[in-house]
């Protein structure tokens, strides 16, 4: 959070690009790390620790994981009912009771068909099951609370936001610190998957994918747009390709041409959506 507090500060006060801020500190955290790692390059963690049990050993029991999912699509429903209630009430067109039964039982083969597989064997990770958790609270507060729409309203334009009295300087901060806090889980989680903390944590394509799943799950670019589904659904192709083409024999250098590929096909839709809001007065 601090470093993101950092981040936020030289973004607002000096006006210094997110892009060269973040590279900077890219550089910089990376001679940390390297420090704190010492000659051996690399600190291995005892598997008895709570997190490397957490991150490998600790599963869901099969009776719980699919009482989740039940719960979940419950949930899923009933939000869909309140706003359709909401909406008719003002008068306004609804979503109908067909389509909020085909959604609740779409997402129920989504989550229950994986989680019936997963079963076959260990069962669901609780890591898995933290990161499914933090997607949806953090896609609540994006889309039903005012921090929220402060986001999407500054992302979509920063002077009309700061016309209509949003703070924008206090959201940008915010928006920093999650954006840091959340890539120190990841590093926190990764490590205790792997046991081990390396030189090569963080290294190789991890800041590719983690901008191209946004991107091509739908997050635009140009600001304004997306959600943090958008993401889930970006790993879920990114993964998809990975280990599709792993399973296909295939060079990894096919795999980073498909998904840089697919990454730019991503933009020029998102591109060509954006013209076309703007020809339509709707960007």
């Amino acid at each position: 959070m601090l470093v993101g507090l950092l981040y936020g500060f030289l973004f607002t006060r000096f006006g210094v690009p997110s892009f060269v801020i973040t590279l900077a500190g890219l550089l910089g955290f990376l001679g940390l790390q390297l420090w704190v790692l010492g000659k051996t390059g690399s600190i291995n963690i005892p598997f008895d620790s709570w997190i490397v049990q957490f991150a490998q050993q600790w599963f869901l029991p099969d009776w719980l994981s699919y009482v989740l999912v039940v719960l979940t699509v419950l949930v899923f429903a009933a939000q869909l009912v309140f706003i359709a209630r909401r909406r008719t009430k003002a008068e306004l067109t609804a979503i109908s009771t067909t389509s909020i039964v085909a959604r609740s039982v779409g997402l129920l083969v989504v989550l229950g068909v994986p989680t019936w597989y997963l079963n076959q064997a260990r069962g669901v990770g609780l890591m898995f099951l933290l990161f499914l958790v933090l997607v949806v609270v953090m896609n609540f507060f994006l889309l039903r609370t005012r921090w929220g729409r402060a986001v999407y309203a500054i992302g979509g334009n920063v002077e009309a936001a700061r016309r209509a009295g949003i703070k924008v300087k206090a959201v940008y901060l915010s928006v920093f610190m999650l954006c840091s806090t959340f890539a120190a889980v990841g590093g926190v989680l990764a490590a205790g998957r792997l046991a081990a903390a390396n030189q090569g944590n963080g290294g190789g394509d991890t800041n590719l994918n983690a901008i191209a799943a946004a991107v091509i799950g739908g997050a635009s670019l140009f600001g304004g747009r997306g959600s943090a589904y958008s993401a889930l659904l970006g790993i879920l192709v990114i993964q998809s390709i990975s280990s599709g083409l792993t399973l296909m024999n295939l060079d990894s250098s096919i795999r980073y041409m498909i998904t840089g590929a697919v990454l730019l096909l991503a933009v020029i839709v998102d591109s060509l959506s954006r013209r076309t809001r703007v020809s339509h007065g709707r960007a």
